[in-house]
């Protein structure tokens, strides 16, 4: 291809920020990228935000490359015949290349009242609803976390530190990801903060009131404030735009992230479900599938056959409040290790993954090209799980650090 190329990039979260800087590497690409927010979300850190302890947000100048052009939009549609995709404004834009990583949000509680009287906080705008809530309710109030996956235990954690009375609602085990030895590590903290953990049988919430949570097995619990952590979402707009999704909404494509209808839309992120076998929704998967993404565009416009996918993980941390947290180790195909790292050290760690991953977004902007975790060799087990039918390979949600976690039965890690 010659002359100027025009890429398009729905989605300003981790995995569509790695991607556009990446793009400004290459002369005579022009990238746009359109995002509904003004400013980049640390989705890691919304937990945070709910209990007041960082804003959870990042300046775009921060983290973008100064020839990404922002655009502060949603994109309604996309017209794969026209080349073009529409957004909320009216605005129409044309491409050549479309990086479709429009992330994940909360999904829909199917449980009764969840919807009314359950505050979800997948999202900044989720987030921010919630502390004037918090924040009116006595400090004796009782509240309520539905969902043990990262962003439930790092949520009540939060909250039980800065003094409120906590019950955490597990719907299963509680940190489903950790290995066993990492789930007592996380118990014994969280009963050390206070936190109430109800987990394993009888603990899948069935109702939620102005004021109580009902479980299974009968028992109804006082809630003045609940909070929604299980269950995850996509946007819709590959559906509308009648692209080939899996069953949750995630766009379809190959091992080249390349969608399986049209080799011009290349996906990356929670948003992706590469040969029906997604990875675990988290940024540790986000920012390696955005550059995968973009290397894919590049070799397409350079006339080369695009590298597959190598995805490989390197475990979860989950903070337990401004004082503790834990590193759990695991295998490259994601399955966890016995050995963690816990207490302060692991709350250390965690600050420096969180402050790692702003760096290496605005290190690609500054040196495009210069990420490479996803060239880090060691996916041999998704190759396998693929010859062996896609029945192997773990998935989950690990925001890697954040997705909501899907809620009764099991949450996944980051």
């Amino acid at each position: 291809m010659t002359g100027n190329t025009e890429v398009l990039v729905i989605g300003g979260g981790y995995a569509g920020v790695m991607a556009a800087n990446r793009l400004t590497g290459r002369d005579g690409v022009s990238v746009t990228l359109i995002n509904p927010r003004p400013s980049f979300v640390e989705r890691i850190r919304l937990h945070q935000l709910v209990a007041g302890t960082d804003d959870a947000v990042v300046d775009y100048r921060e983290v973008l490359a100064p020839r990404v052009r922002l655009e502060v939009d949603t994109v309604t549609r996309i017209d794969t015949a026209a080349r073009r995709a529409t957004t909320a404004s009216g605005t129409a834009h044309g491409y050549d290349y479309l990086v479709y990583a429009v992330g994940s949000g909360s999904a829909a509680p199917g449980v009764p009242g969840a919807a009314s009287f359950a505050y979800p906080i997948a999202t900044a705008e989720e987030a921010e609803r919630l502390r004037p809530v918090l924040a009116a309710a006595p400090a004796a109030a009782a509240v309520t976390v539905v969902g043990a996956g990262p962003t439930g235990i790092e949520t009540a954690a939060e909250l039980a530190e800065g003094g409120r009375s906590v019950t955490l609602v597990c719907g299963g085990p509680l940190g489903p990801y950790l290995h066993r030895r990492g789930r007592r590590s996380v118990a014994r903290r969280l009963a050390a903060l206070g936190v109430t953990v109800l987990e394993g049988p009888g603990t899948t919430v069935t109702a939620v009131s102005r004021d109580s949570v009902r479980l299974d097995d009968g028992r109804e619990l006082p809630s003045a404030v609940t909070v929604w952590t299980a269950g995850f979402g996509v946007p819709d707009l590959a559906v509308r735009s009648g692209l080939s999704t899996d069953a949750l909404g995630r766009l379809r494509t190959d091992e080249t992230l390349t969608s399986v209808d049209d080799a011009r839309i290349v996906a990356a992120g929670d948003s992706a479900a590469p040969s029906d076998l997604p990875l675990r929704m988290s940024c540790q998967a986000a920012m390696p599938l955005g550059a995968r993404a973009a290397d894919t565009v590049i070799s397409r416009i350079e006339g080369r056959r695009p590298a597959p996918l190598n995805a490989v993980f390197a475990g979860q941390c989950i903070s337990l409040g401004r004082g503790a947290g834990i590193f759990q180790f695991a295998h490259r195909n994601d399955v966890a290790l016995w050995f963690h790292i816990g207490g302060r050290p692991g709350a250390r760690l965690k600050e420096f993954v969180c402050k790692g991953i702003v760096g290496h977004m605005s290190g690609e902007a500054r040196r495009p090209g210069s990420y490479g975790l996803h060239r880090v060799p060691g996916g041999a087990a998704r190759r396998r799980a693929l010859e062996a039918g896609r029945d192997t390979a773990p998935s989950g949600d690990a925001r890697g650090e954040r997705a909501p976690e899907p809620a009764a039965p099991a949450a996944p890690g980051r």
